[in-house]
């Protein structure tokens, strides 16, 4: 008895420590997205001390320390942004968004060389995701993420630039910076798009 009831505690404390991160995520990505850096710092590093090795896959795949480090270059913060980056693809060699904000960070703190390569690679990590959900999840999820192309055809554009060697430094971050702003909230347009689309089906099942 004693073993179950310490095993429903454990289970209530672990779904308990969940719905914060979760909730602090939520905040931190709502300030961030209205312009808040300093309220979406204190709400992820507050879901990083919960969670440190978090990484979202339900949506867009990106880490907790991705969302610090994105709020801190929001901010101008940018050795702190670069910690928080560097230690985000330490965890997840994969996170794109990481790499994009990597390179962003490295290129506004004066090293052009390696930021345009994290750049580079964080893009084209980005255009290939899409891609991907486009053609292995195009009956469910994927058909709304970025159905018009808009994000990755700003992406082929920064990347032709960076192949031509004939860079506009402005020009390359105000695009990588449209393109991670872009994808966050499309994590919410597509639910949303989802949502309605399977309340259209329900409801028309039930007729």
């Amino acid at each position: 008895m004693n073993k179950l009831f310490l095993g429903g505690v454990t289970s209530l404390l672990f779904f308990l420590s969940a719905c914060a991160v979760e909730t602090k995520v939520q905040q931190g990505r709502m300030a961030l997205l209205y312009g808040d850096p300093n309220a979406a710092i204190a709400s992820f590093q507050s879901a990083a001390e919960l969670d440190p090795n978090r990484f979202y896959f339900s949506d867009f795949p990106q880490g907790i320390w991705t969302y610090v480090g994105r709020a801190y270059y929001i901010a101008g913060k940018y050795p702190e942004a670069r910690q928080a980056l560097e230690r985000a693809i330490s965890l997840h060699k994969d996170d794109n968004m990481a790499k994009l904000y990597l390179g962003l960070t490295l290129t506004r703190s004066g090293d052009r060389q390696r930021g345009l390569k994290e750049i580079e690679d964080g893009l084209r990590g980005l255009h290939e995701w899409l891609d991907y959900v486009e053609q292995y999840a195009a009956f469910s999820y994927g058909q709304y993420w970025d159905p018009l192309k808009e994000i990755r055809s700003e992406i082929q554009d920064s990347l032709g630039m960076i192949s031509r060697k004939d860079i506009d430094w402005q020009k390359l971050i105000a695009s990588g910076e449209w393109v991670g702003r872009k994808l966050e909230e499309e994590i919410d347009i597509a639910r949303q798009q989802e949502s309605r689309d399977r309340s259209r089906g329900d409801d028309s099942g039930g007729d």
